[in-house]
């Protein structure tokens, strides 16, 4: 049992601390007995986030074969072992099992990110119990257990905070919040959101800064860490648009296949040719018709997509997600650290209601600057952001934090309390004042004009900067000089963000301009998103906060989702309907993010991306690709590769499919003329298997095509299989059989054997192909205009498969094994005709379309 919950507990965030330890049943000074500590354990159970047992390694490993492609594949394995290609066989098994063994480790990923957020709970934790303060272990703390947190402890579970000191708690990882959160005691609106409790601590956030003692409310699967845990665990896995294409036309191959090939065989059967005659028919036909090399083909054009990712800066962990990601018409993101660069900078000074940038603030505010780094805990790349900020702006302004210490030892300090929002240091008989814009002018009466003079606080200019400062998103701090016995003089406000990545911006206008929609999605204030969203060039002027999303009508919910760009302060589970409701749409959503929080909207949407540098690993676990510099222009580069694989698994798929077409067409002609087969069996598979290997796959390595990311994304329901693809196929196949029938009668009818006629049939196959392979480098442009550039692997692959079929035509064991014999030149030159034909008609094919698409006809119709 785990239920880690106070039963019918209020929010406890809206309690205040007497009231919530009564509702506990705990004296927050002396904490639980012992005794009561176990008792509570037994009911609640232990403090883990729970992994939900799945389905075992064996049975996830045997559910892989599922698959209609994976069944076309075992049959070309059985029936090419029963035709004596053991080793073909034994390829084709080899790439069954590959494909299982991928699938498997991909499909474990889920169980990993589960795994990742158990691991955020920590080992040991301190307790009071008895009134003593002991350390035991987190896995045994129970609601209404005392604890005490210190600055680099990580929150063993969900907390109402008792006592605070100066306690801050990085809860960016469960909120999107880049900033870490000041907390206190006070409680606040029942309805507030996670971020906006400032007196509770939840389960695997950070104690950043002082202490803190709290009476922990939930634990295990009940803190807000498990409800996102049970997001991760429920969200379904969306097929890719690949995997479900691949899958609807192996369904579809395989009906045809059985279909044809049983109609063959009654067809011959009965004009009278005998059975085992006609069943050596039908399965050279099978043979012929099934694709052996796709799936090995995908993998690697996949594969080869991956590598060139990598070098990116993105590292995919799902084969599938290459492609999709090329096929994405949204990318929803998060803004801290993937826009931004989650480090807070000062980018204005002002001081008598007039905005100065920083590089010029160093005369005229110059002891703003100086307030800025004396007040002031951190040093300049470690500590609280926004203090790192203020010594980074004195440095910008050409002064030098080191020497101003020196010069200015201090000598006192009242922290910063979350009650006056200030602090004050003091450095002998000077003191320097820093805190929240109202709190600091409030007790000031004068103010430092820009040149030294001092005179009476215009607060309506003060007012007027503030506002436009906050306006832009800016958090704003106010700096002020105490001296004895005079009232304190306001010396400046410094104004700081935490600015976007400048690649961010030039890749958030590519994937606009290639047609994606770009959102942003993030935790933080809507003011801070509207400001980013408008830097990075996002449509700003409407933002949805989660408090608006839930209160959307549900018929109303995913037209608002897609006609807004910005998204903040929302919750896990809200992030997840956001990525749903673009899916319903008929979107292909990929989903960027990197904490604890972005975990289930990862794992749900098409293509979760994760950012590997400053991630969590529930993210880096949930997702399908990873970026190791956590840079958003690494998705914009990876968008290009994505398409450019989608291209050449399309050139593949157009150049492979005529083949095994034509092979088929081939021995279905013989049957219904009940003539001799112009190709055996044994003959088919070696053109199979030979050509995609060493012609096929070359095309895996084609480079990417001009213009690809001027073209909108490819519609999420447009088949692999279109309509200018099948017309390409039935065109090539058409010449294929005229081409290799033709061949073959041709060289009977001159005297020639069987198996040299046969021989002749295979290199004008092979010979046809190897022409088309050249007009496959672009499918929708002739090649003479549409020139991809050099490729050294398609010259190695003709120059192989030129070597292969010499071997298979002239060297005595290949004649045995492949039932094939020696031609002379004629054969020859009806090969290399063939060829140049086929090349030619497919060139003009290309030619004739494209002004057909592109003139007014197509004009009319688009239009229509």
């Amino acid at each position: 049992m785990n239920a880690g919950t106070v039963t019918g507990a209020a929010e406890f965030h809206a309690l205040p601390v007497a009231a919530a330890a009564e509702r506990l049943g705990v004296d927050p000074a002396r904490g639980l007995n012992s005794e009561e500590a176990e008792a509570r354990l037994g009911r609640y159970g232990d403090n883990v986030v729970r992994v939900p047992a799945g389905p075992g390694p064996i049975r996830r490993f045997l559910a892989q074969f599922h698959n209609p492609l994976i069944y076309v594949l075992l049959l070309a394995g059985v029936v090419t072992w029963v035709f004596g290609g053991h080793v073909d066989a034994g390829v084709i098994a080899g790439v069954v099992l590959l494909n299982a063994v991928v699938g498997f480790v991909q499909e474990s990923r889920a169980q990993r990110a589960l795994e990742a957020l158990s691991k955020m709970v920590p080992v040991e934790t301190t307790v009071v119990r008895d009134g003593v303060p002991q350390r035991v272990p987190a896995a045994r703390l129970v609601p209404g257990d005392v604890v005490e947190l210190a600055a680099g402890d990580r929150v063993p579970a969900d907390v109402r905070l008792a006592e605070v000191h100066l306690a801050e708690v990085d809860e960016s990882a469960l909120t999107g919040e880049s900033v870490p959160v000041v907390k206190a005691t006070e409680p606040v609106s029942p309805s507030a959101p996670v971020a906006d409790r400032a007196g509770c601590a939840y389960s695997g956030t950070l104690v950043t800064r002082g202490q803190a003692r709290g009476l922990v409310t939930a634990t295990g699967g009940e803190t807000q860490l498990g409800g996102i845990q049970h997001l991760v665990a429920t969200a379904e896995v969306v097929p890719t648009p690949l995997t479900r294409k691949l899958a609807r036309f192996s369904r579809q191959l395989s009906v045809v296949i059985v279909v044809v090939a049983a109609a063959a065989f009654v067809l011959g059967v009965l004009r009278g040719s005998p059975a085992p005659e006609m069943f050596t028919a039908v399965v050279a036909l099978a043979v012929g018709a099934i694709p052996e090399g796709l799936p090995a083909a995908v993998a690697i054009v996949l594969a080869i997509g991956v590598v060139r990712m990598s070098r990116r800066g993105a590292i995919v962990r799902h084969l599938p997600a290459v492609e999709t990601l090329g096929g994405t018409t949204v990318i929803c993101t998060d803004k801290t650290g993937t826009l931004t660069r989650n480090r807070m900078t000062v980018t204005t000074l002002a001081a008598a209601g007039s905005p100065v940038p920083v590089a010029e603030a160093g005369e005229t505010l110059r002891e703003c600057l100086v307030a800025g780094v004396l007040c002031n805990d951190a040093e300049l790349e470690e500590g609280d952001p926004t203090e790192s900020a203020l010594l980074g702006s004195a440095i910008a302004a050409g002064l030098d934090p080191a020497a101003i210490r020196a010069a200015a030892p201090r000598t006192d300090t009242v922290p910063f309390e979350s009650e006056t929002r200030t602090m004050t240091t003091f450095h002998g008989e000077v003191a320097y004042l820093k805190g929240a814009v109202e709190e600091v002018a409030a007790r000031c009466e004068a103010e430092l004009v820009p040149g030294g003079e001092v005179r009476p606080i215009d607060r309506d200019a003060l007012d007027r900067v503030h506002g436009s400062l906050t306006a832009r998103g800016l958090r704003v701090l106010a700096f002020a000089r105490v001296t004895p016995g005079a009232a304190p003089v306001l010396l400046g406000l410094q104004a700081m963000h935490d600015p976007p990545r400048p690649e961010a911006v030039t890749a958030v206008a590519a994937c606009r301009s290639a047609g994606i929609d770009v959102k942003m999605i993030t935790g933080d204030h809507a003011g801070t998103a509207r400001a980013i969203a408008g830097e990075v060039g996002l449509a700003s002027g409407r933002v949805l906060t989660g408090a608006d999303l839930a209160s959307l009508p549900d018929e109303q919910f995913d037209d608002a989702v897609a006609a807004t760009q910005v998204f903040a302060r929302v919750s896990p589970g809200q992030k997840l309907q956001l990525v749903q409701a673009l899916q319903r749409r008929g979107h292909v959503v990929a989903m960027t993010g990197d904490g604890v929080n972005d975990a289930p909207a990862l794992r749900r949407a098409d293509i979760g991306v994760a950012m590997g540098a400053g991630g969590t690993d529930a993210a880096r676990q949930a997702a399908d690709m990873v970026l190791t510099d956590d840079d958003f222009a690494s998705i914009e580069a990876a968008v290009r590769v994505g398409r450019g694989v989608f291209d050449n698994l399309r050139k593949f798929i157009a150049w492979t499919l005529p083949a095994n077409i034509g092979e088929g067409m081939v021995v279905l002609v013989a049957i219904l003329l009940g003539a001799t087969l112009p190709i055996v069996p044994v003959q088919i598979l070696w053109i199979n298997m030979t050509t995609a290997v060493f012609l096929g796959l070359t095309l895996a390595f084609e480079p990417t095509e001009r213009g690809i990311m001027g073209r909108p994304p490819r519609p999420p329901d447009r088949p692999l299989f279109t309509g200018s693809l099948l017309r390409r196929v039935v065109l090539v196949s058409l010449l294929l059989v005229v081409a290799a029938f033709g061949a073959f009668r041709l060289q009977l009818g001159l005297g020639a054997s069987l198996a040299e006629a046969r021989t002749t049939a295979i290199n004008v196959f092979v010979g046809v192909q190897a022409a088309y392979l050249l007009g496959c480098r672009s499918l929708d442009r002739p090649v003479v205009c549409a020139w991809p550039g050099h490729s050294r692997m398609f010259l190695l692959g003709i120059g192989l498969t030129a070597g292969l079929q010499l071997l298979l035509t002239y060297v005595p064991v290949m004649n045995s094994w492949f039932h094939t014999a020696p031609i002379g030149l004629v054969s020859w030159l009806w090969v290399l005709g063939a060829a140049v034909v086929a090349f030619a008609v497919v060139e003009a094919d290309k030619l004739l379309w494209s002004r057909l698409s592109t003139g007014p006809a197509a004009a009319r119709r688009r239009n229509r």
